[in-house]
């Protein structure tokens, strides 16, 4: 994905509001089929990642990706906003 197209999905994503929250358990399945639920819905969805460290955000961020054919658009703290473009209907 190219800078400008990343550009234009942080501005969309500005005014939303994180989905999903992990919790203290961190990734588990029911967590990751919550995501999928809502890029499948929304495309691009906003997640609050409870880790402590910056680079445990970061991984944990990378394996929700990995498993979920997602992009990363941005890490603001504790907020992931994460793109999954829909299929497009045949």
């Amino acid at each position: 994905m190219d800078a400008s197209t990343k550009k234009h999905l942080r501005a969309r994503a500005h005014p939303l509001k994180p989905v999903v929250i992990t919790g203290q358990l961190g990734l588990t399945e029911a967590v990751l089929a919550e995501i999928d639920i809502a890029l499948a819905h929304h495309e691009l969805i906003k997640v609050r990642i409870n880790a402590e460290g910056r680079q445990e955000r970061k991984t944990m961020i990378q394996q929700i990706c990995d498993r979920l054919h997602a992009e990363p658009i941005q890490l603001l703290g504790h907020v992931a906003t994460l793109y999954r473009k829909r299929p497009e209907n045949p």
